[in-house]
């Protein structure tokens, strides 16, 4: 699979430096740096267009201002790819109008689109497109098995990770820790990595997407912790 990242500033960057690091062989991964400041409103898109990109399958906008948002469609159109991806950490580089006049964009040309909020919820039931669910198979919402050895965590395998890397991470702070206390410390590690999510309250959730992201991350080790005593558990019954 082909994957066009269009990056900004140090968001993207981080993004892109840990799915290039963990992203399967046959992945071939390229990337354009936008100008790091452009006009709220684009009204001449060919003004800051490369001349060329290379094509892809898959188009990923991590953009850090509603100006690289605007660009998505024609974007697509140069790289000629599939299927966007375009995720949302900051409401206000992604406002919902502005979001739903680029899907509407993209759908009219028959472009798969999915804009996962926070980009760390991403499953492969955003889409049916086979690109989006390839690369949803291996960066998006954390998937997890913990490895315990008498009550401490041992190992962590990670099935699926969050594309800032926050999963590695929290992976490797975890190791050791006693199960009752890994909870808790999964969200807060998730707060040191940190999160680049938005902080402001986002009026969807009421919240804002660095803790809805936080909020998450600790559901999901505590789930994994919770099978992994309940099989424990269910061991010594037997």
């Amino acid at each position: 699979m082909q994957i066009l990242f269009i990056i900004q500033k140090s968001y993207g960057k981080r993004i892109v430096d840990n799915i290039s690091s963990f992203a399967p062989r046959d992945w071939e991964i390229n990337t354009w740096v936008a100008p790091s400041f452009l006009p709220p409103i684009i009204e001449e898109p060919e003004e800051f267009l490369p001349q060329n990109l290379p094509q892809a399958d898959l188009l990923i906008s991590l953009g850090e201002a509603t100006g690289i948002a605007e660009l998505i469609p024609a974007l697509n159109k140069l790289s000629k790819t599939n299927a966007v991806i375009a995720p949302c950490d900051n409401q206000e580089w992604l406002p919902p109008g502005l979001k739903n006049q680029i899907k509407k964009e993209l759908e009219d040309s028959n472009i798969s689109c999915a804009f996962p909020s926070p980009f760390c919820s991403l499953t492969e039931k955003f889409s049916n497109n086979k690109y989006i669910k390839s690369f949803a198979r291996y960066f998006g919402k954390p998937k997890i098995v913990i490895n315990c050895k008498q009550d401490v965590i041992n190992t962590i395998l990670i099935q699926r990770e969050s594309p800032c890397g926050s999963t590695r991470f929290i992976a490797k702070e975890l190791r050791g820790i006693k199960i009752e206390e890994a909870g808790k410390k999964a969200g807060l590690l998730h707060h040191y990595y940190p999160c680049l999510a938005s902080g402001k309250i986002d009026l969807r959730f009421k919240d804002s997407l660095l803790h809805q992201s936080a909020k998450m991350t600790q559901l999901i080790f505590k789930k994994a912790l919770a099978l992994k005593l309940h099989q424990k558990n269910f061991t010594k019954k037997i």
